[in-house]
């Protein structure tokens, strides 16, 4: 009994440490954390950061739901391919990743408090992004709440590098050797989730 709640810790632990991994990666730089200086560079940071969490924290459930039902609807096969391709994509998408990609303004929306104006913003930058269709494709080939708790606390943290970090810090980083990084672990899974087929 103790072997198998070791072993069943394990896998837990690897599955959340896996998708922490691959989601800080991805979002490292991504236009959710430019959010959080923008608004951070103008507001106390707190409230944008439970702002950020909160939403990350319901559009992650929203697509680990989504994931693990369509698992339950759909062979294991089938959904290993579908979750390979998108991994695929994301990977190549990553490693093709230019400079001038996220040079996105955003605007604050007036006559909402600071915690409800970031929810909102990251919630509708984030809403189909790529970090969510990958959350949903991880939940739907692992234990959903693994992939919940690694996802939102990968995002978490993204957020919180975002508010300390600032606009200048972040310009200074090789976000291009980030992507890339990024690519290479989304391909690297990619093939992982082939190879189970066989």
């Amino acid at each position: 009994m103790t072997t198998f709640s070791s072993a069943a810790l394990g896998a837990w632990l690897s599955s959340a440490g896996t998708t922490f991994l691959l989601i800080a990666l991805a979002e490292f730089g991504d236009k959710s954390q430019l959010v959080c200086m923008t608004l951070a560079a103008r507001h106390r940071g707190l409230p944008v950061i439970l702002g950020a969490v909160a939403a990350f924290a319901f559009l992650n459930a929203l697509a680990v739901l989504f994931g693990a039902a369509v698992a339950a609807w759909l062979p294991e096969w089938v959904v290993t391919v579908a979750v390979a391709v998108l991994f695929t994509v994301f990977g190549i998408s990553a490693l093709r990743y230019r400079d001038e990609d996220e040079d996105e303004d955003v605007e604050e929306k007036p006559g909402h408090g600071v915690f409800a104006t970031t929810f909102l913003l990251i919630f509708l930058a984030e809403f189909g992004d790529k970090t969510q269709i990958a959350v949903a494709g991880l939940g739907s080939t692992t234990e959903a709440n693994a992939v919940w708790t690694g996802a939102t606390l990968a995002l978490a943290c993204t957020s919180i590098l975002g508010v300390l970090a600032g606009r200048k810090f972040l310009h200074k980083l090789p976000l291009v050797w980030i992507h890339r990084i990024s690519g290479v672990f989304f391909l690297a899974l990619a093939i992982y989730a082939i190879s189970r087929l066989f």
